[in-house]
């Protein structure tokens, strides 16, 4: 009889079927495809307008990311995947600004971003960096929460303006926009941590775990906004997804990362069908 409470792996089928995280990343390595830049040029249909090259990045003196390449098309989605400790945040943090840069560009609409800090990239190159759970501020009323999001607009006025059309757009937040944000439920908390990105007006969106803690509902709702955001405002979004199966399914892209690498890159729905991503990722 398998102990479930002392299972630590992935997978989303039954207990036998989970795969220790130790074996994952053994496993991991073995399944690591030759990439070329045309490889990955290809998926994001020819066009680089962000471009990450032979990137070497970490935290203090530890590198984390090695030699690591993306590429992904203006309006495109593209998931991160793979074992802890592989890298996944890692790239998001460096897109963003908050990692060490050793060596490598990047590169957002022909334009070299690398060593511009977080609130010059938002406001210059339009990244906005959506954190995982928690990041509202709780005694802070929903439209407080998301003037916070405005912090470098020229003016008041501008983060005001841009509130108003983010609670236009999304009436569950307009309803609760005079309580406090401790208040919301689990689904409100997301959707007003996305709309707070929002405020600046971004091109690029980096959201780091959109699924986590979330009950199933919430997490069709947050990837529902996701999607509209990407085909009908044309926003260029990067995820890490824990929820591999969810993050494939949403994503044109899909790169499984593996000790600060790419093993595997190709289309979302190609990665779905993969038999050895499944076998790892997505339950057998």
């Amino acid at each position: 009889m398998v102990d479930n409470k002392k299972i630590r792996g992935y997978g989303e089928g039954k207990a036998d079927t989970v795969i220790s995280v130790d074996d994952v990343v053994e496993q991991s390595t073995q399944i690591k495809d030759k990439l070329s830049e045309q490889d990955l040029l290809k998926l994001s249909n020819n066009s680089k307008y962000l471009e990450i090259k032979k990137l070497n990045a970490g935290y203090g003196k530890m590198e984390i990311l090695h030699e690591f390449d993306l590429t992904i098309d203006k309006g495109q989605s593209l998931c991160l995947i793979g074992p802890n400790g592989a890298g996944k945040s890692t790239v998001l943090h460096s897109i963003y600004g908050f990692t060490n840069i050793y060596d490598g560009d990047i590169i957002i609409n022909e334009k070299n971003v690398t060593k511009l800090s977080p609130a010059e990239k938002l406001k210059t190159a339009g990244v906005a960096y959506i954190l995982q759970d928690n990041s509202v501020f709780p005694d802070m009323t929903v439209e407080e929460n998301l003037f916070m999001g405005g912090y470098i607009k020229d003016n008041k006025e501008q983060s005001m303006e841009a509130a108003e059309r983010v609670l236009k757009k999304y009436t569950r937040l307009a309803e609760r926009r005079y309580q406090k944000a401790k208040v919301l439920s689990g689904g409100e908390r997301r959707l007003l941590e996305i709309s707070r990105a929002l405020i600046m007006e971004p091109e690029i969106l980096l959201v780091d775990e959109p699924s986590i803690g979330l009950e199933p509902k919430y997490i069709d709702m947050v990837f529902e906004i996701l999607n509209d955001l990407q085909k009908n405002e044309n926003k260029t979004i990067i995820l890490v997804e824990q929820n591999a199966k969810k993050g494939l399914e949403f994503s044109d892209i899909g790169y499984v990362l593996v000790s600060g690498q790419t093993a595997i890159a190709g289309k979302g729905d190609e990665l779905l069908n993969n038999p050895e991503v499944g076998r790892l990722f997505l339950g057998g």
